[in-house]
């Protein structure tokens, strides 16, 4: 059996493979059009526009049947399909009441936005099997990895 621990990812070689490969993503507490400026809509704006399928799930604006052009899910578990990611816009300390929900779901990696870190959330997620990538930024990242490819 292989350590939790593997489950963490920080190392750059890993998280480009993961954003090339990602085409899935749903993002927990995005923001709609009304705001946005706010990284939580511009990182997912940015997802779409790159080709990536975005399920949006908002954590207020219950008002909202969609952002981006897609129509909102307000319950994780309800995410139907595999799920390459999903990535976190909510307050570190939110991330724990988030955890049952997101070890249910099983998407592959769970992303924890720049400046979002919970390590005892994060370790709970690597024992399930599921990746972590913590205070990282997922739009930052994916350009990143994408312009490296194409060099």
């Amino acid at each position: 059996m292989s350590d939790w621990r593997e489950h963490l990812i920080e190392d750059w070689p890993r998280i480009a493979a993961i954003c090339r490969r990602m085409r899935r993503v749903a993002v927990l507490g995005i923001k709609p059009e009304s705001r946005a400026s706010a990284p939580a809509h511009t990182v997912p704006r940015y997802l779409v526009a790159a080709g990536l399928e975005v399920i949006p799930v908002p954590v207020y604006y219950p008002e909202l049947t969609t952002i981006l052009g897609r129509p909102v899910v307000r319950d994780l578990t309800t995410i139907e399909g595999r799920l390459d990611c999903v990535d976190v816009f909510r307050r570190s300390e939110d991330v724990p009441g988030h955890l049952d929900d997101l070890v249910a779901l099983g998407p592959d990696l769970v992303w924890l936005q720049l400046g979002i870190r919970n390590d005892e959330a994060a370790e709970r997620l690597a024992r399930a099997g599921i990746a972590v990538v913590q205070d990282r930024c997922l739009l930052v990242d994916h350009r990143r990895a994408l312009a490296e490819r194409s060099e």
